[in-house]
């Protein structure tokens, strides 16, 4: 099992510390440093900055909003990035939701699949140099009656095939997740629960592709923080959980609410949302239950993230990407080199 980071947004206060980690992370050998995107730091200028200053490991956003860019300018960014990185780009895909589709990018949240599907088709015919052409029920290149004519990416990418990811939660999109693209980036794993939230559909929409699980990328970003405390260490994580389970989205649209049912914490998650909608974030960071953090995340000392590492890797995970944890520079530091320790302690690396 390789080793990623996610670094998140940036522009939160401590950019300095973010590469610091990154140019970590390429020293101790993590496969691939993730940034991420929303409605404030963009992912590829925080993916060339971080490329332009390490040297081994990969860059991948996670990820490139659909709605933000048309399919043809991301197959743009997507070649540039990977030629200017060496060939260490990984595109990851996601529709976002759709307060942030419609509220921040006045594009319509409807039909995510079809969307998806479309997109991606569109990514890569561009990124594999041929004249671009398309009629479908999101995109018709080139528009109709006018002036516009096939043409070709004039950038050749460093390598002839770049990585692709989609963002999936819900059973169909894990479904064509598995059929059209390269891997999946997932959140909120649980290793006793990740067959039935997420492979038994993926390994679905694989089959129907005609294909198998060899050489797809199951890629879940999960917390790490070091310690002896372990229910001192989840309660940290509290407002994180909660905001995801509570607040990400709207009441009838929380992909993250319903996959903490999937989970078994239908009636926990229902709780969390109500008490985060109405205001009260305190009592729904409270109603998070202790089981739900802690098997969503890599908490204790480096045997205890070991166990937990071994779990993921008996489930089905390929990369894991770790989010580091700390309140200092320092502590994430010792995060990040924690989740080395533990890979090799148990016996993965």
């Amino acid at each position: 099992m390789r080793l990623g980071i996610n670094l998140g947004y940036w522009g939160a206060g401590m950019d300095s510390d973010n590469l610091a980690v990154a140019k970590e992370a390429d020293r101790l050998g993590y496969d691939v440093c993730w940034a991420a995107e929303a409605y404030g730091s963009d992912a590829p200028t925080v993916l060339t900055w971080v490329a332009a200053q390490t040297e081994r490991i990969d860059v991948g956003s996670a990820i490139m909003q659909i709605p933000a860019r048309q399919p043809a300018m991301t197959a743009m960014t997507a070649a540039t990035l990977d030629s200017l990185s060496g060939g260490r780009f990984r595109l990851g895909l996601g529709v976002s939701g759709p307060q942030v589709s419609e509220g921040w990018y006045g594009v319509t949240f409807d039909k995510p699949l079809s969307r998806t599907r479309e997109y991606v088709d569109i990514v890569r015919k561009a990124m594999r140099r041929e004249r671009l052409t398309h009629e479908g029920e999101h995109w018709t290149l080139p528009l109709p009656g006018g002036p516009g004519k096939p043409i070709k990416l004039t950038v050749h990418p460093q390598r002839e095939h770049i990585p692709l990811y989609i963002a999936a939660i819900g059973p169909r999109n894990l479904e064509q997740t598995g059929e059209i693209a390269d891997g999946a980036l997932l959140i909120f794993p649980s290793a006793a629960h990740l067959e039935e939230t997420a492979l038994s559909p993926l390994r679905a929409g694989r089959a129907k592709a005609g294909k198998t699980m060899e050489g797809f990328d199951v890629c879940p970003t999960v917390p790490l923080a070091v310690g002896a405390d372990v229910t001192a260490l989840a309660d940290t994580f509290r407002p994180y959980t909660a905001l995801y389970v509570g607040g990400m989205g709207s009441r009838k649209q929380n992909f993250y609410n319903r996959l903490a049912g999937r989970m078994g914490y239908e009636k926990e998650a229902a709780e969390i949302q109500d008490k985060y909608l109405a205001g009260d974030k305190a009592g729904a960071a409270a109603a998070v239950p202790h089981e739900l953090i802690d098997s969503t995340t890599l908490l204790g000392p480096v045997e205890r993230i070991a166990d937990g590492m071994r779990a993921y890797a008996e489930a089905g995970v390929t990369t894991l990407t770790l989010s580091p944890a700390g309140f200092t520079l320092e502590e994430r530091l010792v995060a990040l080199r924690a989740g080395v320790e533990a890979l090799e302690h148990a016996g993965l690396a």
